[in-house]
């Protein structure tokens, strides 16, 4: 991916020196299994986007409900992520190696930025940009405290971005999800869901996900995890349209797709899958979507919300 020597966003909250260590706190979010949740106060409507990390799901679970769960992120309870960033230089957040990724999720951010204002311009809309929080550890949100075993997500709440540098490290050694444009695929991820609160498609999911079964529930899920999967495919046309892009890139995408299918994730932690307790999208339907959005550029053809996926 090209990305050096392009414009970087002014989008970027750099708060890793204020991040603590540790897991979620005690009593802070409400996060429910299999992973996900919403909090928050005075009925607000909170919707947690988070990415997969070694047997957790890319986004969130919509049957999760505010209050209650003991805010176990792993079937059993407990467990932590396994770090492999080995605790030297690439992991402290002054570290060359760490100045040069956030570089490149400033210019990423920046793609999206200038893609997404064009095609709400184009539809006589203003795009508003999100930003995008740095942290190390765990991080507060409107959302409630977050820990980085969780990974990236995005708060509606704050219109924010949330992301440990350190899972890019863990995409590629533990997921085997290489390259930067995987990267890039979950930054444009969590964008699409940002893109999705600013449409109101998220509202109108948190209605009709009302009163429904958890197996319903999670059905929705899938379509709208599926749809920020066609919203990340139709950024990365318009990338591919700048030359931005280079030889396999967009196939380290499909391959980060592909690997945080829900199958494929719940073959790799219990040997065996649920089909009605997949709440993303399995490895094919991730593909199908986010090769769909890249093919057209089209947001019309990612409407998800009917008909087979």
């Amino acid at each position: 991916m090209l990305w050096r020597g392009r414009r970087q966003s002014d989008n970027i909250e750099d708060d890793r020196s204020d991040s603590g260590g540790g897991g979620i706190g005690g009593g802070g979010g409400q996060f429910q299994l299999p992973i996900g949740g919403r909090t928050g106060g005075g009925g607000s409507i909170i919707l947690v986007i988070l990415v997969v990390i070694a047997g957790w799901y890319f986004g969130f679970d919509p049957s999760a409900i505010l209050g209650g769960g003991d805010g176990g992120l792993l079937p059993g309870g407990g467990g932590q992520i396994t770090d492999n960033s080995g605790g030297g230089q690439d992991s402290s957040a002054g570290s060359p190696a760490n100045d040069e990724m956030k570089q490149f999720v400033a210019t990423v951010l920046a793609e999206t930025e200038d893609t997404w204002t064009g095609i709400f311009k184009s539809q006589g809309l203003t795009y508003e940009d999100p930003k995008l929080v740095l942290f190390s550890g765990q991080v507060r949100s409107a959302c409630g405290f977050a820990s980085a075993a969780a990974g990236p997500f995005y708060c509606p709440g704050d219109h924010k971005v949330y992301l440990d540098m350190t899972f890019f490290q863990q995409l590629d050694q533990q997921f085997g999800a290489t390259g930067e444009f995987a990267r890039a695929y979950v930054i444009a991820h969590e964008v699409g869901h940002h893109v999705q609160n600013l449409t109101g498609i998220m509202g109108k999911f948190d209605q009709m996900r009302q009163g429904m079964s958890e197996v319903d529930a999670n059905q929705l899920s899938v379509r709208i995890e599926l749809q920020a999967d066609c919203f990340a495919g139709v950024w990365a046309h318009y990338t591919g349209q700048k030359g931005i892009l280079e030889q396999g890139d967009f196939e380290s995408a499909l391959n980060a797709a592909k690997q945080i299918g829900d199958d494929t994730l719940q073959k790799k932690m219990q040997g065996y899958v649920v089909p009605e307790s997949f709440n993303h999208g399995t490895s094919q339907q991730r593909q199908t979507w986010l090769t769909r959005g890249y093919k057209s550029g089209k947001l019309s053809d990612c409407n998800t919300m009917s008909g087979p996926l």
